[in-house]
């Protein structure tokens, strides 16, 4: 059992494909940490996240990255969204992903393009969205929680930026994908989102044939 959660950040579908993964007992992979460890690699060889020769490169990094702190602060993630428009990085990191998709016993995988182009015959799929200010407001509390000082607009520009660049790249842009449930978490709790996300795969898996 294959399941696809996809949607932009900050939206809350790594929280929830973390839950979906307790609820069914699938291994989970959060694929933008294949991209954050790409943009920190580059970030750490001195390249460019622009250059897409630089950013190919970085594509070799050792596992050993993905446990890094430093993958989850907001830098990275958008060191992430720019490394991730080019074909040859998206390509260099198709294999890892729908390795870990076809595993045995299933897997759930969370991203910007599960259900369009790594996992699309996926036996359940949901496109986890929220409000540019809520998710904007998340991370300024997650920020908070870090003993960060984040600025709000800078935060609603950046969130702003990566959704652009994210759905108006020419290779495996961000996008609802086909039969996708779409689940708005903008005014919903996390138990609340939750238990709507696990009631949407439900219904896929028993509306399957």
């Amino acid at each position: 059992m294959i399941i696809a959660v996809d949607g932009p950040a900050a939206s809350g579908k790594g929280t929830i494909a973390k839950a979906l993964g307790r609820h069914y007992g699938l291994p989970v992979l959060d694929t933008g940490l294949l991209y954050r460890a790409v943009g920190l690699s580059v970030l750490k060889a001195g390249g460019d996240p622009d250059h897409e020769e630089d950013a190919l490169a970085a594509c070799g990094f050792d596992d050993a990255i993905l446990a890094d702190p430093a993958l989850r602060s907001e830098a990275v993630g958008s060191l992430a969204s720019r490394v991730s428009v080019h074909q040859s990085v998206r390509d260099a990191l198709i294999q890892r992903q729908r390795d870990f998709a076809t595993q045995p016993g299933g897997a759930i995988l969370d991203g910007r393009d599960i259900g369009t182009v790594i996992a699309p015959d996926a036996n359940a799929k949901i496109f986890v969205t929220a409000s540019v200010k809520v998710r904007a407001e998340r991370r300024f509390q997650d920020a908070l929680n870090h003993g960060g000082h984040p600025d709000m607009d800078s935060l609603i520009a950046d969130i702003q930026a990566r959704d652009t660049r994210d759905m108006s790249r020419d290779h495996a842009p961000l996008k609802q994908a086909e039969g996708a449930d779409l689940l708005d978490t903008s005014d919903l709790t996390i138990d609340a989102a939750v238990q709507r996300a696990i009631a949407l795969v439900d219904a896929q898996l028993e509306g399957r044939p």
